[in-house]
């Protein structure tokens, strides 16, 4: 009997069919894993072929100037990258630098252009403004944005007026990504609120250039819609005489005084500007009336006599009014004694309040009179 190995005896293997290749072995009935399923790929669209053709005949064609249309849309990605750039911090003196030189401009001393550069300065202003987001608001004089940008990241629209044609790209190109930002290139005071806004409420916010700061004062808050609230930064010693008391007061500061209530918010040093003035600023807010004491020729007659009171300061109030005014000394006299006013006073010494009951006394007795 021939030899066995010791196993157990094992069914015999069937067959493997003809043209089938070993594999993995069948996933297990119950043990969870499957086959996975990849989704197509969509098939890559190749743009379209040049036409190098029409390329060339475009090129050749003498009435192609391709240096312009190279300009121009260097012009148009130029515009884009603004539009989708944040604002600069222009309150950083050398991003300030880096703007100006990038328009190839410096500082023009003859329109007052010393720019701001200070960020505490900046929140001063906006913490004074107390802006809202549905406020419209009117900047004059909104050099390269600096205040602009502030100002449009917290209300609802910002019109900003601007003059210098050298600094107007500059103001587009920093407020190019705020869609909020109205600029009006124009002399501040050839611009009519009411034409601007119509009959909606504004808030005036803006840096006020030195030389121009009477003018400015005067042509808004005697405009046809002034603002509800003010706030300006003008000279140290600007903003002392518009808020000066009785013993100080000057025709300025009665003018303003005469429609609000200014305050001083904050004092400003040189070195808060590019390049530093030479003196230092301050901010003042002036909360408007609701409205004037006066109007009309009420009004008119109130200005006709503080402009005599305040043209000779140094003489008292009874030869001011009656010199400027042509009018007989006696008749003066009866204006300052129905006031209750001392006609040896000078014109610094009276408030707002001997102002108005001064222009009520000549305005009824010229009515007597008539």
């Amino acid at each position: 009997m021939p030899d066995t190995p010791n196993t157990p005896n094992r069914p015999a293997r069937p067959p493997r069919p003809a043209g089938s290749r070993p594999g993995p072995n069948p996933p297990r009935r119950g043990s969870g894993s499957s086959r996975r399923y990849y989704a197509p790929q969509p098939r890559k669209v190749r743009p379209p072929a040049l036409d190098v053709d029409a390329l060339l005949a475009h090129a050749n064609d003498p009435n192609v100037d391709l240096l312009a249309e190279a300009e121009a849309e260097a012009e148009m990605d130029a515009r884009l990258a603004a539009v989708n750039a944040p604002p600069p911090d222009l309150s950083d003196v050398v991003t300030l630098r880096r703007v100006l030189r990038a328009h190839g401009l410096r500082p023009n001393k003859s329109f007052g252009q010393n720019f701001l550069v200070s960020r505490p300065t900046l929140d001063a202003i906006l913490a004074a403004a107390e802006l809202q987001p549905d406020d419209n608001v009117l900047e004059v004089g909104s050099g390269t944005g600096v205040l602009t940008i502030e100002l449009a990241r917290r209300a609802r629209r910002v019109v900003a007026v601007e003059l210098d044609r050298n600094i107007l790209p500059v103001l587009r190109d920093t407020t190019a990504s705020l869609p909020n930002v109205e600029i009006i290139p124009r002399d501040l005071l050839d611009v009519q609120p009411a034409v601007v806004f119509g009959e909606a409420a504004y808030k005036l916010v803006a840096n006020l250039p030195y030389y121009i700061t009477a003018l400015t004062l005067r042509h808004f808050l005697e405009a046809a819609n002034p603002p509800r609230l003010m706030v300006i930064m003008v000279q140290k010693e600007v903003a002392e005489r518009i808020t000066a008391a009785p013993g100080d007061l000057s025709l300025l500061g009665l003018s303003v005084q005469f429609y609000g209530v200014p305050r001083i918010v904050a004092k400003v040093p040189a070195a808060a500007f590019f390049p530093a003035p030479q003196v230092d600023s301050a901010i003042i807010r002036v909360d408007l009336l609701p409205a004037p004491p006066l109007a009309g020729a009420d009004r008119d007659r109130f200005f006709a006599l503080a402009h005599a009171g305040f043209a000779e300061k140094r003489k008292q109030i009874h030869n001011s009014l009656a010199r400027n005014l042509r009018v007989p000394p006696q008749t003066v006299a009866g204006w300052l004694d129905t006031a209750g006013i001392d006609p040896m006073r000078r014109a610094e010494t009276l408030s707002l309040d001997d102002w108005l009951r001064l222009t009520r006394a000549a305005l009824n007795d010229e009515d007597n009179v008539t």
